[in-house]
């Protein structure tokens, strides 16, 4: 268990009792099918095997199965050496572990602290602060633009060394994010020359999450309320204790984590991408009780102002999908994404 000084304030204050997500983002969560009513009945015996992709031998039958019926894959055999893996979790976890306060101090520019939300503007502050528990995701994290990681510079040893795992984990991850976007063209038949623009590798970012555990729980609390990513691509590297849930016929299923293998989320970009052929998944992220939870995820997105052309939606940008997500968020109070744009 870490120091609980090491959690935000408000988190240790309310470890007594329970965070529910507000009526207006129930109502709509509802209307959206993103029902949370069944949350309880989630057991590890729900869990799902879901589709293994190997890399080395990669499959296009396989993948293309995948993406179409699923929204996403667990991936084996992808060239990440396990200590690099292991590295990793163990200075985020440390990283983690130093208090609220230098968490703040230490993480600056082009790197960001956040908390409470996952929602963040491009230079990663957070969209909507948490300000009461009714909007309250449990978790807290590290913003990483891949970019710009090697102008980070921190005199602090635990940081450098950090940045260069990241750096080095940034790395093997477009290449993987590149290998599949470009199996996934060649399975929509899209022109090579015209889908170059879809993955950016410029674009991409990693976001180191921790949820606390929530030791009394009045109902369940949420780690991340029920959504999709807005990429291209997302791939997760979760720890040993698990939590990813993933919406499919009608129920909630438990994604087990497995070590050494990584899961692949088909975003809403994809989803656009592939007129709907391929879908972006819908997920959430369970609280422990006595447990906390690390992932490591890595997103990437199309060029900003490459434009996206479908029959099932209006030509639109990544730029103008952002924008949008991010009015949505600011007024609403939640993602809307792809609806916006439908034909």
């Amino acid at each position: 268990m870490s120091n609980v000084g090491s959690y935000p304030p408000v988190f240790r204050q309310l470890n007594g009792g329970g965070v529910h997500p507000p009526q207006q983002m129930m109502a709509q969560l509802n209307k959206n099918n993103y029902s949370m009513e069944d949350t309880s009945t989630t057991t590890q015996e729900d869990s799902v095997p879901i589709p293994m992709v190997d890399l080395e031998c990669l499959s296009l039958h396989k993948l293309g199965d995948a993406c179409k019926s699923w929204g996403l894959f667990r991936l084996v055999n992808h060239g990440i050496p396990s200590t690099l893996l292991t590295k990793l979790q163990y200075h985020a976890k440390m990283l983690f572990g130093l208090s609220f306060e230098s968490k703040q101090a230490l993480i600056t520019n082009p790197m960001s602290y956040f908390w409470g939300t996952p929602a963040l503007t491009p230079s990663g502050t957070a969209l909507n602060p948490a300000a009461s528990t009714s909007t309250m995701n449990w978790l807290e994290g590290f913003n990483v633009p891949l970019t710009q990681l090697p102008h980070f510079h921190s005199e602090h040893p635990m940081l450098h060394c950090f940045r260069l795992l990241l750096e080095e984990y940034g790395r093997h991850l477009s290449r993987i994010a590149t290998t599949l976007f470009e199996s996934m063209a060649k399975n929509l038949d899209l022109d090579p020359k015209q889908s170059e623009s879809k993955l950016d590798e410029s674009t991409a970012f990693i976001r180191v999450y921790r949820y606390p555990p929530r030791r009394s729980l009045a109902g369940e609390a949420w780690g991340m309320i029920p959504h999709t990513d807005s990429s291209v691509l997302s791939i997760v590297n979760q720890d040993h204790v698990g939590g990813l849930e993933i919406f499919k016929d009608n129920k909630w299923h438990l994604v087990n984590p497995i070590p050494n293998t990584l899961i692949v989320h088909i975003g809403d970009m994809m989803q656009a991408i592939s007129d709907d052929e391929y879908m972006s998944v819908k997920h959430r992220v369970r609280v422990k009780k006595q447990e906390e939870r690390l992932s490591i995820c890595y997103f990437v997105f199309p060029a900003e102002e490459s434009v996206i052309h479908s029959s099932k939606y209006k030509p639109f940008t990544y730029k103008d999908f952002q924008e949008q997500v991010q009015k949505d968020t600011r007024t609403l109070g939640y993602k809307v994404g792809l609806q916006r744009f439908k034909a």
